[in-house]
């Protein structure tokens, strides 16, 4: 194996190409990246880089001396048009072709939008030139309104409210992050939203968006209130960047499809949010897109190309930080799962929680609470019978019996 090409230069191409370098594996290395700026990490894009907290230059994960210690061909802003598995070729948009013995995925996942919103004033949050763009936006004062309410749009959100905006957002579900935590703890994300002056429309589609001469004016939603808006945030979600394997022979489905050892086919692996894969230890198929996850994928998958042959089944860990309030959590969160607070309040703003499913305990939570859930995450890796998990104290109610006036059918709109 003389050559390995690396499609995807965030926090796991470049993870996978430090772990094979550091491996001893000195073959010819290829890290092929569609942005022309060196690796950089994703979190701070949401809030610190948004505020102004962070300067661009600090969310670079390496230097340029330590890319060079890598001794690899780096070909940056140079997107990856298709993928020949039989010839064992990578093609890039300049028309160049790069060989390889063996392969890794890590080409991440591409924001959604709604349609036709083609318009000024509107964003997505995807890449470092994303952020900055928002940022510069943002400092002009606007009216912001914030699709979508899962961990990018509440962070979105956190950010506009802390520079001081008036900021609405809105999200089809009854409360923020349905998906990930349910309604009890989504309910207390909509109370500390609401605490700190975001108004929320929950429970509520959007039809369209408004707008005047190419220039977003305001969002419409399903009950036909309009929104003013000056700017717009699109956070309703991502799609594995896999267009470019189209026709590749790859099986495609929410992702590249792996089997437990990252791997999609005969020397070619994914990492990171691309890669959709079976995990052992919770006995289902799952892709993250967490930055914790792509780095460990990546040394995984970087492992088992070498020949490592061990399944990658790890207990998810992730995090969202709003306000003065981090939210952490270990393990997965079905949406039928039952919910136990375990230590503390959450009227208090600070406990923890578990999550059963199945008679075993398969995730738990901290709400400003760090070093106790650090000690419960063996309740997930050990599948604790959740007839041991003893619930001491109330669980916080439905978001419906705290604004109502914000719930509306969905019955109209695009996103849904």
């Amino acid at each position: 194996m003389k050559r390995i090409a690396i499609v995807g230069a965030s926090a796991a191409g470049l993870t996978a190409a430090e772990t094979l370098r550091g491996r001893g594996w000195d073959g010819h290395l290829t890290l092929i990246g569609d942005e022309p700026r060196p690796p950089y990490d994703r979190p701070p894009l949401s809030k610190q880089i948004l505020t102004g907290d962070r300067p661009a230059e600090r969310v670079v994960l390496r230097s340029p001396h330590d890319l060079a210690r890598l001794e690899a061909d780096l070909r940056l802003g140079q997107p990856a048009t298709a993928l020949d598995v039989a010839h064992r070729r990578v093609h890039l948009g300049a028309g160049e072709t790069i060989r390889f013995d063996a392969l890794i995925i890590a080409t991440g996942v591409t924001p959604r939008r709604l349609p036709d919103s083609d318009l000024a004033g509107v964003h997505v949050l995807r890449t470092l030139d994303d952020a900055l763009a928002l940022r510069a936006a943002l400092l002009a004062g606007p009216r912001v309104v914030v699709v979508g309410a899962g961990f990018l749009g509440t962070e979105v959100a956190a950010a506009a409210r802390t520079m001081g905006l008036q900021v609405t957002l809105v999200e089809p579900e009854p409360v923020p992050v349905r998906h990930p935590f349910g309604d009890r703890i989504g309910a207390l994300v909509a109370d500390l939203h609401r605490v700190h002056g975001t108004r929320l429309r929950c429970g509520t589609p959007v039809r369209r968006l408004r707008s005047t001469g190419g220039q977003v004016t305001g969002v419409e939603l399903g009950d036909g209130t309009t929104l003013p808006a000056d700017v717009v945030v699109m956070a309703v979600g991502s799609a594995p960047a896999t267009g470019w394997l189209t026709g590749s022979g790859l099986s495609l489905a929410d992702g590249v499809v792996c089997d437990a050892w990252c791997r999609a086919a005969p020397g070619i692996y994914a990492a990171g949010d691309v890669a959709s894969w079976h995990n052992t230890h919770f006995a289902t198929r799952m892709r993250l897109e967490h930055r914790t996850n792509a780095a460990e994928q990546a040394v995984a998958a970087a492992g088992n190309l070498l020949g490592d042959a061990i399944p990658f089944a790890p207990v998810p860990y992730f995090w969202t930080d709003q306000y003065d309030t981090r939210i952490q959590a270990y393990g997965i969160f079905p949406p039928d799962a039952d919910l136990r607070v375990i230590s503390g309040d959450p009227s208090n703003g600070r406990f923890t929680a578990a999550y059963g499913h199945q008679g075993v305990v398969t995730g738990v939570l901290g709400w400003n609470a760090p070093r106790e859930l650090r000690t419960l995450r063996r309740l997930v890796v050990e599948r604790a019978l959740w007839t041991t998990v003893t619930d001491t104290g109330p669980c916080p109610p439905l978001a419906g019996d705290r604004c109502r006036e914000n719930i509306r059918p969905r019955t109209l709109g695009v996103y849904s």
